[in-house]
């Protein structure tokens, strides 16, 4: 059921968008506070942000806001793109609704999001609309999240960015090489889950680094090997395995995500008869 101060609010945004405004010194992150709004706590205020990631930090949050997010370029692959905000662990104080045209549609519940949990939705389902929630005491609530923006293909789930848990095919691990945000073999030094998370940390030892976006896997000593961690759901049930596999996959909210492991004696094979054939989208070193 709606509130009062929605209900109201949906007659407002039919008439005019704007209550206040307010541009991110950056456009990717924002961080406001709630008291400006103590003597009108109906006050409606606009974020832009135009990045492919961020976050949002809302202090002491009264009445609302529209955050509007759009990459910092338009693309003819735009209207696929997924929006994905992560709440931090403690945040609270807040409703968060999808909003279009005046119409809202909750996403998610003050307090009722699970640690870690990553809610999805398409970019032209509107904007996102943060009510504050009635509060007796402000003073230690705060709404806070982290985006990224998605290229998201037509048909494919918004509302995971993991790998289905299976193995990957042929087509899909040429294309991972080429595309993913990390490739590395290497071998499995352990394997812990984590009930509460819903994930398992798979720790890996890696002895050749093809690609990665960021400093997952770090050198150490003299031993010419990286060591890192990649992520996968706790349903996948990963337990460790000896050999050496070509590790993929992608960054999310600066976490490593498993795409695809296949043994690398395995990628080697597919790899050459791809290769035999002129159907290899990339080249990588198979020795």
């Amino acid at each position: 059921m709606l509130t009062p101060f929605l209900t109201d609010l949906i007659a407002v945004l039919l008439l005019c968008r704007v209550a206040s405004s307010q541009y991110s010194s950056d456009q990717c992150s924002w961080r406001g506070s709630g008291l400006t709004h103590e003597s009108h706590t109906r006050d409606v205020e606009q974020v832009y942000l135009r990045c492919s990631e961020g976050n949002l930090e809302w202090l002491y949050p009264t009445g609302a806001l529209i955050v509007n997010l759009r990459p910092n370029t338009l693309t003819a692959a735009y209207k696929y793109l997924t929006v994905c905000i992560k709440p931090l662990k403690d945040s609270k104080g807040a409703n968060i609704y999808l909003e279009k045209s005046g119409d809202l549609k909750l996403l998610i519940q003050e307090q009722d999001h699970s640690p870690n949990q990553v809610y999805c939705y398409g970019i032209d389902e509107g904007s996102l609309f943060i009510e504050a929630t009635l509060q007796q005491d402000i003073s230690r609530k705060i709404t806070a999240f982290q985006y990224e923006l998605v290229n998201q293909r037509p048909g494919s789930d918004l509302h995971t960015l993991s790998a289905p848990c299976r193995p990957c095919s042929d087509t899909e691990i040429l294309l991972a090489v080429c595309t993913s945000d990390f490739v590395a073999r290497g071998t499995i030094r352990g394997v812990t889950h984590d009930s509460e998370l819903q994930e398992s940390t798979i720790g890996v030892s890696v002895s050749k680094l093809y690609r990665q976006k960021s400093k997952i896997f770090r050198a150490t000593g003299k031993s010419r090997r990286w060591l890192g961690q990649i992520r996968t759901p706790l349903e996948c049930g990963v337990n460790p395995g000896n050999g050496d596999f070509l590790f993929m996959g992608s960054m999310h909210f600066g976490e490593a995500r498993l795409g695809c492991a296949p043994r690398f004696k395995d990628f080697q094979r597919i790899y050459k008869e791809a290769k035999d054939k002129g159907q290899n989208p990339c080249e990588i070193d198979t020795d």
